[in-house]
């Protein structure tokens, strides 16, 4: 069931609930209206208290991350403002996922690129199909790296091989993905909802509260991940307000700067 939202889908098949970003025409790209409406949605599923929860996205890619177009459009006066709401409504959907209390899992079918990798390393469980791809984008198009890439993502695949990406705009295959630790089951294209859902079904038959305790253990320490979490967003609200980031932003459009 939509629940009056308009950028994702919250609906309860069973015991799973299920949420899809649902703004294929710009690739589910994160815009304040999709970050708000992941929030709520997070919100109704921690009311509810589901079995899982499992995250997909329609469209050819899953997300791509800040809407650049949404940054370079507002004026620069304006632009420290904008970022604030979008990062820091990324930071609060990042730290909502984590405390949650069931487990996340989250099927990957295509692009995921910038902040948008928040909601995978997030996920308790990451299921990627062989088009999926995550790529972090900030040293090209002139950003600071938000959504956990340093928060989550050096703990996932390691602190050099993470740093290693972010500097040299490295896609992760979904090989990698696997080998890295980044995702931990794939699946046929086009398979991977399936596979994801059949995992999630799977969890509702386990005892609830062992799996609560399990997940309260195993999930990084949230209070470490929310100070880092924040040190991106001071470091991205800076370096989006320089001549740089609208040289990289412009060019990564196609227009003048």
């Amino acid at each position: 069931m939509n629940r009056g939202l308009t950028h994702v889908i919250y609906r309860q098949e069973g015991d799973v609930a299920r949420l899809t970003l649902n703004r294929p025409e710009r690739h589910n790209a994160l815009v304040p209206e999709l970050l708000d409406d992941l929030k709520e949605a997070l919100t109704q599923c921690r009311r509810e208290q589901p079995a899982a929860l499992l995250i997909d996205a329609a469209g050819k890619s899953f997300s791509t991350g800040g809407d650049v177009a949404g940054f370079y459009n507002t004026p620069r006066h304006e632009r420290e403002a904008y970022a604030s709401r979008v990062v820091g409504t990324l930071n609060e959907v990042i730290l909502q996922l984590l405390t949650l209390p069931v487990p996340t899992l989250t099927a990957v079918h295509g692009m995921v690129t910038g902040g948008s990798l928040g909601l995978v390393l997030a996920s308790d469980i990451v299921v990627a199909s062989p088009r999926a791809s995550f790529a972090p984008w900030y040293t090209v198009v002139g950003y600071s790296p938000d959504g956990g890439w340093t928060a989550l993502m050096p703990d996932r695949i390691g602190r050099a091989r993470a740093l290693d990406v972010q500097l040299t705009n490295r896609t992760i295959s979904q090989r990698d993905a696997l080998d890295w630790g980044l995702a931990q089951y794939d699946a046929p294209a086009g398979e991977e909802l399936a596979r994801a859902l059949s995992i999630a079904n799977g969890l509702t038959k386990k005892q609830p509260g062992s799996v609560v305790r399990t997940l309260r253990l195993n999930r990084p320490d949230v209070d470490r991940v929310a100070a880092t979490l924040e040190r991106e967003r001071q470091q991205f609200l800076e370096q989006i307000v320089t001549d740089e980031a609208d040289l990289g932003m412009a060019t990564f459009l196609g227009r003048t700067a």
